[in-house]
């Protein structure tokens, strides 16, 4: 065998268990000798929101561009309210109507409404004392042969029918004294109720037409613009959060008892700059499913995703920036 050769294959199998080796302190960290600090590899991962509106409708006006920065409670975006506006009035009108039925129910019949029945029933005795007295004298009459038979049968009718005219009258003056029953103010007032409920939703699709910012972040992405017609959900900007931001690395199986949610955490960027930070999570399940039979040494191979959480001044941390950790002796905050 030629002794270059063997020297070049040496040379080259080196280079890769020293890539290795970089590899694997990238993910897992080593350990200080003299200060028992943790180092550990990590990117800054920034939250980012998809912001949409609740009900769907026209975009009336965008009020931000991406890269500007916004602030919790900020309206961003408005649909045309005029739809909403007309749901609204119409629910209040019917809101009234119902009212206005629920309140002659519970106040009654009333004083004048029970006279004018008390006075139809007079007036239908009057009918009927004149129709008992018309049937009695053609009574007389058929009876002499004075006056026909049919004559007879017409009274007969008209008595009877001022009788049921009377009665009638009587039950309508019973029922105006008694007033509205119990169970008809209910339904009405149930039927308020969804009336009610109706004129919040219209006022909540309303209230829904702005587009309001959850939180403190910078536009990223204006998907829509003015004149466009959206769903409800559908995406109208995207917005990274610019707190809290976290630091995603990873821990190895050897140090992970050596790690706890708060402990100090010291955050580096390449550029030099310097954050405060702590452990906020811990995955309690591996990144990297290791093999049904494995050695001792494979099993230092598993590692377990890890949140830093980034305190105070955050600026000049972007999505995806590789930084380095430094935790700390397991001192906590």
């Amino acid at each position: 065998m030629n002794p270059f050769n063997d020297r070049r294959v040496l040379g080259i199998g080196l280079a890769v268990l020293a890539l290795g080796l970089a590899t694997w302190s990238g993910l897992s960290g080593f350990r200080s000798d003299d200060s028992g600090v943790i180092v550990l590899q990590g990117n800054v991962d920034v939250r980012q929101v998809n912001l949409g509106f609740k009900v769907g409708g026209r975009i009336a006006d965008m009020k931000v561009d991406e890269g500007d920065r916004v602030d919790a409670g900020k309206i961003v975006a408005s649909l045309d309210k005029s739809y909403f506006a007309d749901d609204v009035r119409l629910a209040r009108a019917r809101v009234a109507a119902q009212a206005a039925i629920v309140a002659r129910l519970e106040n009654g019949t009333r004083p004048e409404e029970i006279a004018q029945a008390r006075a139809v029933v007079a007036e239908r005795e009057a009918t009927v004392a004149l129709a008992e007295a018309t049937l009695n004298r053609q009574q007389d009459l058929a009876g002499r042969g004075v006056s026909p038979h049919q004559r007879h049968d017409e009274a007969t009718a008209a008595s009877e029918q001022a009788r049921a005219a009377l009665q009638s009258a009587q039950e309508t003056l019973k029922l105006a004294e008694i007033g509205p029953r119990r169970e008809d103010i209910e339904a009405t007032k149930a039927q308020l109720e969804a009336e009610n409920a109706a004129l919040a939703q219209a006022e909540r699709r309303l209230t829904d037409a702005d587009l309001i910012t959850p939180g403190e972040g910078v536009v990223l992405t204006r998907v829509r613009e003015p004149g466009a017609i959206v769903g409800a959900g559908e995406t109208v900007y995207a917005v990274t959060i610019t707190a809290p931001v976290w630091v995603r690395t990873y821990v190895a199986e050897p140090d992970l008892g050596r790690v706890r949610p708060g402990m100090s955490v010291e955050v580096r960027t390449d550029g030099g700059k310097t954050y405060r930070g702590q452990i906020g999570f811990i995955s309690p399940v591996a990144e990297f499913t290791p093999k049904s039979v494995e050695t001792k040494e494979l099993r230092t191979s598993l590692v377990y995703r890890l949140r830093i959480v980034v305190d105070g001044e955050t600026a000049g941390l972007l999505q995806g920036m590789p930084v380095t950790a430094l935790v700390k002796n397991g001192k906590e905050n």
